[in-house]
């Protein structure tokens, strides 16, 4: 009822033009019918095959001569009955059309006069600049979690009429696969909902990555936001021993215990190749969360103005997704202070900060940087995040745990190696460094058809120049930047 309600105050506050931007056009249809029903007003439907219709009536045949937009829109002009106009394929038709442009400002330009308000539906409008101050905007809500679980409970009680079982689940699993599917449609939450159902007759904590992949893939960016399928364990990570204990202490907070400020995010600093990925990766495996990867290359655009809409559709998918960690990887690259680039950076940072400022929903930043000293304090902050941890190159004892890590995941026996000698070799490597030496000794056996052995291991370090060495000035700079204003990682 609340669309409704949403919706008819829009159209009694006189705005010619309302659009909405959805995937749901049946859905939009039965609401504006509904509304012209309650309202009194006719209501008539285009599409580019039918023509106009009346969408009241299905026994009224449609209008075959207004299926070209033009005469469709001078119909519209010269009808003086009021009546609501929901235009269902009319976006194609604007974008260097001036004829059809025109014809539509002449609608609202007369609105008083002929009380024609035009309704455009599509899953995406850029609406011409001529016409933008006659338009508003309405979104079509999306069900709560109650709306949620009945629908769930709907597919469970379709599996068990079609399949004759019902459907094995526990209520924490029901209720993380209702948290899950927040954001999405009716449709879409029940086509989700049965294909977590229908595999294997049960809804279980299994079931949500592929939920989360399938839910992803409804809400596609083009590259800008990508879903990272595969989130590391922190099994899989050496050391870092601060910031496991840092979120260990903060997960309940974040799913919600009461009276408890939820925490908001952290930035990682550190060398490149030093586990700051690979860590982010990792906070959403730990809590059991989607992760979300942002990518601040493609968020710039060549048109003036793109940049900045690319940010707020990714934050407002993030919302959407939410609970989830949005990974930031090398944010710098997107946002470090600058003139060169028309100011862009700068509504980028603008926009990203005001999201941080007012963002309320379940989203947990994860930033990671190379170079902090080319961020603005304005980002970096107390408030903007809970923390910035520095993520120093690993430690002899953690540099085993790294041997140990990449020998297993190759199916290599770690007992037979010297790891603390491994480690003293490996002194100022990182760990992707380590796991490099690790790969290219496994080349070096198989070309010599033998196993990999201590000495291949130490004689690919031995060849190896690490970072911390090429890159020696940086890292002392980063060091002393850390030193009072960052928290140790590890």
């Amino acid at each position: 009822m609340s669309d409704l309600n949403d919706l008819r105050m829009l159209l009694d506050s006189r705005y010619p033009i309302v659009v909405i931007e959805t995937w749901e056009e049946l859905r939009a249809l039965d609401l504006i019918r509904r509304l012209g029903m309650k309202e009194g007003r006719p209501v008539f439907a285009w599409n580019a095959v039918d023509g106009l219709r009346r969408l009241e009536f299905d026994d009224v045949p449609s209008q075959k001569h207004t299926i070209e937009p033009d005469a469709m829109l001078g119909q519209i002009r010269g009808t003086s009955q009021p009546g609501i106009y929901a235009l269902c394929d009319i976006h194609p038709f604007l974008d260097g059309e001036p004829k059809n442009v025109r014809l539509i400002k002449e609608i609202a330009l007369h609105h008083e006069r002929l009380q024609h308000t035009l309704v455009l539906i599509s899953h995406q409008f850029t609406i011409p600049a001529e016409v933008r101050r006659y338009c508003t905007r309405f979104s079509l809500s999306m069900p709560d979690e109650k709306q949620l679980e009945h629908i769930v409970q709907d597919e469970a009680r379709r599996f068990k009429k079609e399949k004759g079982e019902r459907v094995r689940a526990n209520r924490e699993s029901l209720d993380r696969l209702v948290r899950n599917l927040r954001g999405m449609s009716a449709d879409d939450a029940r086509k989700l909902a049965r294909g977590a159902i229908i595999q294997d007759g049960a809804i279980t904590e299994d079931d949500l990555p592929e939920v989360n992949k399938a839910k992803f893939a409804l809400m596609e960016m083009d590259g800008v936001l990508s879903y990272e399928y595969d989130t590391e364990s922190f099994a899989h990570v050496g050391g870092l021993d601060g910031l496991k204990q840092w979120l260990g202490k903060r997960e309940k907070a974040f799913h919600g215990d009461a009276g408890i400020d939820s925490p908001r995010g952290v930035m990682l600093v550190g060398v490149q190749g030093g586990g700051k990925s690979l860590a982010a990766k990792s906070v959403a495996g730990l809590w059991g969360l989607p992760l979300l990867r942002l990518d601040m290359g493609a968020i710039y655009n060549k048109f003036f103005g793109e940049s900045e809409r690319n940010v707020r559709e990714a934050l407002a998918m993030a919302e959407t997704m939410s609970p989830c960690v949005l990974w930031i990887d090398e944010i710098e690259k997107g946002i470090a202070v600058g003139d060169n680039d028309g100011g862009t950076s700068r509504r980028v940072l603008g926009t990203l900060l005001t999201w941080m400022a007012e963002n309320t929903s379940k989203v947990f930043m994860v930033a990671t940087a190379n170079d902090i000293e080319r961020l603005p304090p304005e980002l970096i902050r107390k408030g903007r995040l809970d923390e910035i941890f520095f993520v120093d190159l690993p430690s002899p004892s953690v540099r085993e745990i790294i041997f140990r890590i990449h020998l297993q995941k190759r199916h290599q026996d770690a007992e037979r190696f010297d790891l603390p000698t491994l480690a003293e070799h490996s002194d100022g490597f990182t760990g992707a460094e380590i796991e490099q030496a690790v790969v290219a000794g496994l080349y070096s056996a198989s070309a010599a058809g033998t196993v990999l052995d201590q000495a291949m291991l130490e004689a690919e370090l031995a060849a190896t120049v690490p970072l911390s060495v090429t890159m020696a000035e940086p890292l002392a700079r980063l060091r002393h930047w850390c030193q009072n204003r960052a928290v140790s990682a590890g």
